[in-house]
């Protein structure tokens, strides 16, 4: 159950961050009360940016607050030099490149196809999960689990909010689309691999930095019009959306450590309901009664995993102590 309480709560930081990114990107009044957002377009120059600024101020905040959570993070980095750890020194570079992948091709999603289709279709990762897990590590989901899969799938793309009619639909968004979801299933089956001896806390550091260097390359390459920006008001949600990503990745992390990657993504695809829920308190958003009952099956779905919910009984799976 702990690794299960751990999932939820990463996915309401996660949901918190698509909340702060809706902001920036689209005008709201705060609670009703505070105007707010609308403080860049969104373009794909935009995402890549906000996306370097949220690593600029997630790297250091993990390099500082991971130690104290996790003492030998920084010696168990540092070990990944030996000649002995190189393959998990790949594994864990490998984990921060689909990292970085996911988020970019979300953007780019994003940045052609209405959000709502876009965030639909990345929310499809549990089904490419279980498959690559069952191939990785030979866990075969029970016929439970995937009616359970299915019905969460379906609840989320209820909840997710109705796209313009009159917007366009690209076919290459669309396979963007799937395909951040595609690399973030890669990415949590990867992380669970490199559990076996490497602790999550400087993985997701690792990935972090990753995602750094490789978000800083690409902003460089790919430059826009940033005169007349509210860098103010971008930076403190880059420290916003830093925060939430960084204990959202932490928390997640532990979790698939905890109950398998399989588990965890069927719990991650609750966060399309949990972020309408999230931004028509905070955002005054008007929820459909379809979106309602979206919110509604998927609830049920959770508290029906909760009672299934187990650790990962194959040796591939069981969390394995730390290397001394």
């Amino acid at each position: 159950m702990l690794g299960l309480a751990l999932v939820l709560l990463a996915g309401v930081f996660f949901c918190f961050q698509n909340v702060i990114v809706r902001v920036l990107y689209t005008p709201y009044e705060l609670f009703g009360l505070l105007p707010t957002g609308g403080y860049v377009e969104a373009t794909l120059q935009s995402s890549f940016l906000l996306l370097l600024m949220r690593m600029v101020v997630g790297v250091p905040l993990m390099a500082l607050t991971t130690p104290v959570l996790y003492r030998p993070t920084w010696k168990e980095i540092a070990q990944l030099g030996r000649r002995d750890r190189w393959a998990d020194l790949r594994l864990v570079l490998v984990g921060g490149s689909l990292m970085f992948l996911y988020l970019a091709l979300l953007y780019l999603a994003i940045g052609l196809i209405p959000v709502g289709i876009a965030l639909t279709l990345f929310f499809t990762f549990p089904v490419f999960t279980a498959l690559f897990s069952w191939l990785w590590f030979g866990v075969r989901p029970s016929r439970f689990r995937i009616g359970v899969m299915g019905l969460i799938l379906i609840g989320s793309a209820l909840s997710t909010p109705a796209a313009d009619p009159a917007a366009s639909v690209s076919w290459l968004g669309v396979l963007m689309g799937v395909g951040s979801g595609v690399a973030y299933a890669l990415y949590t089956v990867t992380a669970q691999k490199s559990f076996e001896r490497f602790h999550p806390f400087p993985f997701t550091w690792m990935s972090f930095a990753t995602t750094l260097v490789l978000s800083g390359i690409l902003v460089v390459l790919w430059t826009g019009d940033w005169s007349g920006a509210a860098w103010t008001a971008l930076w403190i949600g880059g420290l916003l959306s830093a925060i939430a990503t960084c204990v959202g990745h932490l928390l997640n992390n532990l979790g698939i450590r905890l109950i398998g990657a399989t588990t965890a993504s069927m719990l991650g695809a609750v966060n399309p309901a949990l972020t309408a829920l999230l931004a028509w308190v905070t955002l005054q958003e008007q929820i459909s009664w379809l979106q309602a009952a979206g919110v509604g099956l998927v609830t049920l779905c959770v508290a029906l995993l909760g009672r299934d919910a187990r650790p990962a009984s194959s040796p591939t799976e069981r969390p394995a102590s730390t290397p001394k």
